[in-house]
């Protein structure tokens, strides 16, 4: 829409190999390919999404977004960030809230569950908008971009898998405001190759991008991890003799989890340890 008719001649030129965009393209391949080549991400591509993974999914998604667009609107009149600042286009947290919503309903804040990988990533945003705000640039091309790119493939193949035939539950990977998605990212990298940087303060924001794969992977494990444990702990139950006791589930202040997840001690003791209950006001591809 308004993003895409602000592109002007300069901003079309051909990126270069002196570029920030293909900078961090090439220090993020070899990272990129492994976060494509993920249990869950992989999972994706055969076309076997699962309502739980993509619930779990948009947990941790929330988290992220909460921390990287709190950061970003704090830190938009930066030298550094607000080139690339792009609100009404891009913001992806409202979108998530409507998805919370439609599966988890109106209480889905007391129910959400992130893994410890999310919890560092979440961390990591605010810290790095904190010190160095320069850095939430490789956060915001590396996640925002990939949802522009491969994550309209990941709407699709959502909504296929689980018959989401409405639209609903979806939103996070719809773009009302980018009409053109290759003409937006090409846009925003032409902005964001035009922020002006040292030489050093370059070479950290390529450090910091591949960070932001590294951070991606490390969620998406730890997402596979949980959903295997669950499957797991379902197949147990429906083995187990009415005679044996199920170990009593221990309860967080704000976390609420699913029965078949709670009635298992092994899984309750990595939730407990690396989970936590989002409480109101705090604050998929990637890439």
């Amino acid at each position: 829409m308004e993003a895409d008719k602000k592109i002007t001649q300069t901003e079309k030129t051909q990126t270069t190999d002196c570029d920030l965009s293909e900078q961090i393209k090439a220090a993020t391949k070899e990272s990129h390919v492994r976060a494509e080549n993920t249990q869950l991400m992989l999972a994706y591509q055969r076309g076997q999404v699962s309502l739980q993974q993509y619930k779990l999914l948009l947990c941790s998604l929330y988290k992220v977004y909460e921390a990287l667009e709190e950061e970003l609107d704090r830190n938009c009149s930066h030298e550094a960030v607000a080139p690339i600042y792009f609100p009404q286009e891009l913001a992806r947290l409202e979108s998530l809230k409507k998805d919370l919503e439609h599966f988890y309903g109106q209480n889905w804040k007391e129910q959400l569950v992130v893994p410890a990988a999310t919890l560092r990533y979440a961390q990591r945003l605010r810290e790095i908008g904190r010190k160095h705000p320069e850095y939430l640039v490789a956060h915001a091309y590396t996640r925002y971009l990939g949802d522009l790119s491969g994550g309209q493939v990941l709407g699709r193949i959502t909504q296929k898998s689980l018959g989401l035939k409405t639209g609903e539950g979806l939103a996070f990977f719809s773009f009302p405001g980018v009409s053109s998605p290759n003409l937006f990212k090409q846009l925003y990298r032409g902005r964001m190759n035009s922020i002006e940087l040292t030489k050093e303060q370059r070479e950290e924001v390529l450090q910091e991008a591949t960070r932001a794969f590294e951070l991606n992977i490390e969620v998406f494990d730890d997402l596979q991890n949980l959903l295997n444990i669950s499957e797991n702990n379902e197949l147990r139950q429906r083995h187990k003799t009415p005679s044996q006791k199920i170990p009593e589930a221990k309860s967080a202040q704000t976390l609420v989890m699913p029965s078949t997840l709670a009635s298992s001690s092994q899984l309750l003791r990595m939730l407990l340890g690396v989970c936590v209950a989002l409480a109101v006001g705090m604050g998929v591809y990637a890439f």
